[in-house]
């Protein structure tokens, strides 16, 4: 019988085993592809010191087909928690170097094992993906627990944070993780994501396309929309994942957490007065608008590649952590279109599964127009935004900047939709149309008929400006609370957010509402 000396020892001897993952040899080839080890992410990811492993002498249950006899502990996948800025977080890293990260029966269940005490404590998910796939060798098996990971996935939508890291391949069904979690980071040159790779397509639709083209960090921050931010290298992919949790609360039962500013409360900036432009066609970075709005200028832009005519991302207010969605009037002109539409909607519904109150900058002519725009849907997409800010029960702050025009005014989290205040710059245009646009409507004939057309049509466009493109209609009936300075933006959001605090509105009892998908 062996001694406790020699139990010991056998436990030290296999946990070393486990930290080795795949081995020596493995772990070399994933340091020479630039990428660093499952458990080196982790070490970046979490506080030191604070990773608690679970499942680490977890081994296959599958024939030894096409493995060669291997059996290696932890299966491809490093699970357990740790805390991020002191606060608990859940986290599984997927291990390239054994099995290349392939996941299996006993892969997949290490990982459900931590999404369900995820949601049972109440902190948030962290997913480091790096994996070739289903386990070919396990089967339909292999199948199953994908689809266990989604529905967990899908039942912790909206009760606790997810963030996906994808920090190599992630292709096939493992995509659909990371599509159905709140955040999704990728890395340039060294992760991609795709349901087809490039030897599919190229078979198929005879497409020469390589793996970085096709589902790359680039294009997926800017031409599909599926990720949210591409970093330059891991380090800090994982940093932003720190970055995003620091605005998000544990869990849909409590707030984000407040920190500490230097920045005053009270702090009025000047410039703001000038920044909108006196010609009305002419455009200027929201960016700016942001940046003198929010504590120390910090703004957390989130998918800035991708529908750049609309901005959305986190701040904080007075310590509180906001998310800001605004128009950038410096990409068509801030019209809101398909892609714009449906990332602001995804953006505002986030917010609220979380509890994040809400900062609307607005300067929208309105829907853009066009054939591609109406066959494409701009309806249905431009719904999801109204349906998103409708339904919305967070703080809503609104600022109209400038335009405000049409559907879109209604859109853009104006009073009749549950807008909690909503103030007007001086510079505010808040009207069905633009002046050109409703003086070329309304006084077509009259203009045609007058001796100098041009001097009439100047005319009635100032008589129109005068009376309807200005926010002290929309004040006098109350759509508007207040037209204020833009200088003093800052303190009367700090304030409005103060006093919306302690805000409860409930939504009718129903099973979940209907978006317009």
């Amino acid at each position: 019988m062996p001694t406790n000396r020699e139990r010991i020892d056998r436990l030290r001897t296999m946990r070393a085993a486990a930290m080795l993952g795949g081995g020596a040899v493995r772990i070399d080839q994933q340091h020479r592809r630039g990428k660093l080890t499952a458990r080196e992410r982790l070490e970046l990811l979490l506080d030191p010191g604070s990773f608690i492993e679970f499942d680490a002498f977890v081994t296959h249950r599958a024939s030894d087909f096409g493995l060669d006899g291997q059996r290696v502990l932890g299966d491809g996948v490093v699970t357990g928690h740790g805390t991020m800025g002191g606060r608990l977080v859940f986290v599984f890293s997927q291990d390239f170097t054994v099995f290349g990260g392939s996941l299996s029966e006993a892969h997949a269940e290490k990982i459900c094992k931590v999404m369900d005490l995820a949601v049972k404590v109440g902190a948030p998910i962290v997913g480091l993906n790096d994996s070739g796939g289903a386990r070919i060798q396990e089967g339909v098996v292999s199948l199953g627990g994908y689809a266990d990971i989604f529905l967990r996935n899908t039942l912790a939508s909206g009760v606790v944070p997810q963030i996906s890291v994808v920090l190599g391949p992630c292709a096939g069904g493992a995509v659909y993780s990371p599509a159905i979690t709140d955040f999704t980071v990728m890395v340039e040159g060294t992760s991609y994501m795709f349901v087809t790779g490039p030897s599919v397509v190229k078979s198929v639709t005879h497409e020469d396309v390589d793996a970085e083209r096709l589902g790359g960090a680039v294009t997926h921050t800017t031409r599909s929309g599926v990720a949210h931010l591409a970093a330059h290298d891991e380090a800090e992919a994982l940093e932003f994942a720190r970055r995003l949790l620091s605005h998000l609360p544990q869990n849909n039962l409590e707030d984000a957490p407040r920190m500490e500013t230097g920045d005053p409360w009270d702090r009025r900036d000047p410039q703001l007065d000038h920044l909108v432009p006196d010609d009305p066609q002419q455009p200027y970075d929201m960016h700016e608008v942001v940046r003198r709005i929010v504590d120390d200028g910090a703004f957390l832009e989130i998918q800035p590649g991708w529908a750049a005519n609309i901005l959305v991302g986190f701040a904080r207010l007075g310590g509180r952590s906001v998310g800001v969605v605004a128009q950038q009037p410096a990409v068509l002109a801030g019209a809101l279109d398909i892609d714009a539409s449906t990332k602001a909607a995804r953006f505002v519904r986030t917010c609220d599964c979380f509890n994040v109150p809400l900062l609307t900058l607005v300067d929208v002519p309105g829907f853009l127009p066009g054939v591609s725009q109406e066959h494409g849907g701009i309806i249905r997409h431009g719904a999801k935004l109204l349906f998103a800010y409708c339904e919305a029960t967070v703080p809503k702050l609104t600022v109209i900047t400038r335009k405000a025009y049409g559907g879109a005014y209604d859109v853009m989290s104006s009073r009749h939709v549950r807008g909690d205040v909503n103030f007007a710059w001086p510079t505010a245009e808040i009207a069905v149309m633009g002046a050109e646009g409703a003086v070329n409507i309304l006084f077509r004939e009259r203009i045609a008929a007058a001796a100098d057309p041009d001097a009439e049509r100047r005319r009635l466009v100032a008589e129109y400006e005068s009376q309807f493109a200005n926010p002290y209609i929309a004040a006098a009936r109350g759509y508007v609370d207040d037209v204020i300075e833009p200088s003093e933006t800052r303190p009367r959001l700090i304030r409005a957010l103060e006093m919306l605090a302690d805000k409860r509105e409930t939504l009718p009892r129903k099973k979940h509402g209907n978006i317009p998908l």
